[in-house]
């Protein structure tokens, strides 16, 4: 009889409440002893991690050298996320890492192309309106229409970080027929060419585009990319959609430029979460905000922990894993 292996399943507690979640705990229970913990700290997971030879987890406790050496038998280590700094470790380690975190992409950018749609059509704006019976109908047409509601198609459209996010939000774009340009310093040329988008530098894209929108990573190469100077450099009437990290933006400068009344942001991530009360976010009419929720729907928290147990299953099996970490995926995690 072969001995199954032993797995930490390390995650939220309201994933193994979650009813949608059975399936694959199901069949992770049918290949390996299954351990499910919701360990936060490096002493919390320390004995559990010992007893593992495998590990599905998101991306804390973070890996320490210190941590790893407690776990001598650990042999895979799937990851939701993982940090640059915990990533190194373990694959210093020669640590086998998986990583799903791609299973957020296409959930995130269907949510960018949703902001850029409705902040441009400004459809957020009159839904809050006619809920409360102040709306404005067209009385005077075509005279009285709002110049500033626009269409997407044909304009063109800055993407900053194209990993797997922004090259699904390029391709959700095609269909508009918009012109493409891209920021991302580790992008090989033919990528961004088989996407059928130009190549640019960061303040080029950002002074030549109606839409920009953020998909790179947080750490410290894209801390405040756009700072005061940036944000002075978006045309009149330009639209910002960030759902990547709050991290990539002077707040500050975002609210000042905000408070000209001549430009748009779309925010899914902030620097605290939840968002104060009384953030002056929440006061501009030209703001439209959503709480996090760019990746959040049942498919993509599915489909994320399902790959995880594909490469599990993989690695069991000898056979090549679909979502291996390597060295140069690094520089696009976050810090």
């Amino acid at each position: 009889m072969t001995t199954k292996p032993n797995l930490l399943i390390n995650l939220p507690k309201g994933f193994f409440k979650t009813p949608a979640m059975a399936p694959v705990f199901k069949r992770l229970g049918a290949i390996a002893e299954v351990r499910r913990r919701s360990h936060n700290t490096h002493d919390e997971i320390a004995k559990d991690l010992a007893w593992a030879d495998a590990v599905i987890m998101w991306s804390w406790p973070a890996y320490t050298p210190e941590l790893l050496a407690r776990a001598p038998k650990l042999a895979f280590s799937g990851h939701l996320d993982i940090n640059q700094a915990g990533a190194r470790v373990a694959l210093a380690h020669g640590l086998p890492v998986s990583l799903s975190k791609k299973a957020w992409g296409p959930s995130v950018a269907e949510m960018a192309l949703t902001l850029i749609l409705t902040t441009l059509r400004k459809t957020s704006s009159y839904h809050a309106a006619m809920r409360v019976g102040k709306e404005a109908w067209v009385a005077d047409f075509p005279i009285d229409i709002d110049t500033d509601e626009r269409q997407l198609t044909g304009r063109p459209v800055g993407i900053v970080g194209f990993g797997a996010v922004g090259q699904r939000v390029a391709e959700l774009l095609a269909p508009f027929r918009c012109q493409v340009r891209v920021y991302d310093p580790f992008l090989p040329a033919e990528i961004a060419e088989r996407a059928g988008a130009s190549r640019v530098e960061l303040m080029d894209l950002i002074r030549n585009s109606d839409v920009v929108v953020l998909c790179a990573a947080s750490n410290p190469g894209t801390a405040s990319l756009l700072g005061k100077r940036e944000l002075a450099a978006f045309r009149k009437g330009a639209v910002l959609v960030n759902v990547a990290r709050a991290a990539l933006v002077d707040t500050a400068a975002l609210v000042a430029r905000l408070k000209k009344n001549d430009f748009y942001a779309a925010i899914d991530v902030f620097d605290l979460e939840p968002l104060a009360r009384n953030s002056p976010l929440r006061k501009l009419p030209n703001a439209f905000l959503t709480p996090h929720r760019a990746g959040g729907v049942m498919e993509s928290v599915v489909r994320i922990v399902s790959w995880l147990a594909d490469d599990f299953e993989a690695h069991l099996a000898g056979k090549p894993r679909a979502h291996a970490l390597s060295e140069k995926q690094l520089p696009a995690l976050d810090a």
